[in-house]
């Protein structure tokens, strides 16, 4: 996550200044403007009250990666979804049984 993208965003979003952002967010605008330019960074809950501030709130999910420890666990995933797919066969008609785009 880029802080001075997810700040200059909401701040774009929510319609404000860097003058108001800050005022709302009990900062100065030359440190915000810091922010947002990426010459500081904030802290987590600096981040997170300039963008409830801007009425966003700041939400993170940790998600663990298929195969971070094992390389063969993604093949492995896939077996498991082509087999899932493999009780739900497709049954398809020879023919269309609705217009072509474009068509009337």
């Amino acid at each position: 996550m880029d802080a001075a993208t997810t700040i200059r965003s909401a701040r774009r979003r929510a319609g404000l200044s860097l003058r108001g952002l800050a005022a709302r967010a009990a900062t100065s605008h030359s440190t915000l403007a810091a922010y947002e330019g990426g010459r500081k960074i904030p802290t987590v809950d600096t981040l997170d009250r300039v963008l409830r501030a801007a009425g966003y709130e700041l939400a993170i999910e940790l998600t663990r990666r298929v195969g971070a420890d094992d390389p063969a666990a993604r093949g492995r995933e896939l077996e498991q979804a082509l087999d899932l797919a493999a009780q739900f066969p497709a049954r398809h008609s020879r023919t269309l049984q609705f217009p072509k785009f474009g068509t009337k």
